[in-house]
């Protein structure tokens, strides 16, 4: 994929009301190879386990088909002919959303019965010409391809219908928020904002969704899926000293010439550009009651985050592995260095290779793994977990 062009895919979804899994699925895949990105939104019929099964049957048959380019058409009648009846309705049934984006060509979006998507740019709505076919077998289904130019800038939304049928029958909502409603929205989150996140805004629509319902309630599933192609966030992170010393000042030069932010992870490092670039470390002592459990971030000049190395990396991992989230307070730089990772798409270790006598202590906790692995971990995570484009650099 072109480095200048980066496709941040976010899903934000809450539950139906006394549920306790999500009625609607979302899968994002990226196949760098072929400069695609594949995303996919369902709706199973109802709320709940039941709906759950369907909506994940459907995605998971959409990406597979969607990656292997499929027909359309026979892709959707085999979708209908796998799903399970229900059996209160009698009716196998299950809205998508197909997203199968082409870096620099013609990308195509798949919907039945999903709210209409919006292609938003520049602030505007793009009018979006669309085929629609029905199968002979299951006539009563309509299916709509589309096919688009995106370009970076481009935002591509889609929803289920707890976000178009948000407040119906409440008082200036008698038909519910629908897609305009939810159009105007985005479009005045994005006026305020124009570097808004996919995240971000995913979570803005979702939320606004179920305040129009009443009593702020989820009485449907709400799911929001946004698309943003834009310039590729970057974070450079530097660990560790180098192998050898003579090669102190072109690591301190990684950090003067990078264009995007900069993380120093460990004392030694950050003491070693400090040197080299004749820029002081300053340590706020005002922090130390707000660190937590950690040693508190310092500062440096044209530096986003000064932090202890191999203690804040390995909570770090820890946090961001976890599932279902650690609920202990998060210290201080552990939570700067989550943030930024977060907030970046395209991060790159710079990890020094000088073995660090201290970590090699039997007698320290299993956990405190040599700072290699637990790059290796930080970058498995980051990619799998939050989809993030990590690149690895030693030194």
């Amino acid at each position: 994929m072109p480095n200048d062009v980066f496709v941040e895919m976010e899903c934000f979804q809450l539950c139906h009301d006394g549920e306790i899994v999500c009625g609607d699925d979302f899968l994002f895949e990226r196949l760098e190879q072929e400069n695609r990105h594949l995303a996919v939104l369902s709706d199973g019929l109802g709320s709940g386990i039941k709906a759950n099964l369907l909506a994940c049957m459907t995605t998971t048959m959409a990406l597979e088909f969607v990656r292997s380019n499929m027909d359309v058409l026979l892709s959707a009648e085999i979708i209908m002919d796998t799903l399970p009846v229900c059996e209160v309705r009698r009716i196998s049934y299950a809205t998508f959303s197909i997203f199968d984006l082409q870096i620099g060509g013609k990308s195509r979006i798949i919907e039945m019965d999903n709210p209409p998507f919006i292609h938003l740019r520049n602030g505007k709505d793009l009018k979006v010409s669309r085929q629609s076919m029905v199968s002979e077998r299951w006539p009563d289904r309509r299916v709509q391809l589309a096919e688009i130019y995106a370009i970076t800038g481009d935002r591509l939304i889609a929803f289920s219908d707890g976000v178009a049928q948000a407040g119906l029958g409440q008082p200036g909502c008698k038909f519910g928020w629908r897609r305009e409603g939810a159009l105007e929205f985005i479009q005045a989150e994005v006026a305020k904002d124009p570097a808004i996140s996919a995240r971000e805004l995913s979570q803005r629509v979702v939320y606004a969704a179920r305040n129009h319902n009443k009593d702020n309630r989820c009485i449907d599933d709400i799911s929001c899926m946004v698309i943003y192609l834009r310039k590729p966030r970057r974070l450079r992170l530097l660990t560790g000293p180098p192998f050898r010393p003579e090669s102190d000042t072109a690591y301190a030069e990684l950090v003067r010439n990078f264009d995007g932010k900069i993380i120093l992870s460990g004392g030694t490092t950050a003491n070693i550009v400090s040197r080299e670039l004749k820029r002081p470390i300053d340590v706020d002592m005002k922090l130390v009651m707000k660190a937590g459990n950690l040693p508190p971030p310092a500062r440096m000049e044209g530096v986003d985050l000064v932090s202890e190395g191999i203690l804040t990396l390995t909570d770090v991992v820890q946090r961001l592995e976890a599932d279902p989230p650690l609920t202990t307070p998060v210290p201080l730089a552990a939570k700067q260095m989550i943030d930024l990772f977060r907030e970046s798409d395209e991060i790159e270790f710079v990890v020094g290779t000088k073995v660090n006598e201290a970590h090699q202590d039997p007698s320290l906790p299993m956990d405190l793994e040599i700072r290699r692995n637990i790059v290796r971990r930080l970058k498995t995570v980051l990619e799998n977990k939050y989809r993030k484009r990590v690149l690895m650099r030693y030194f």
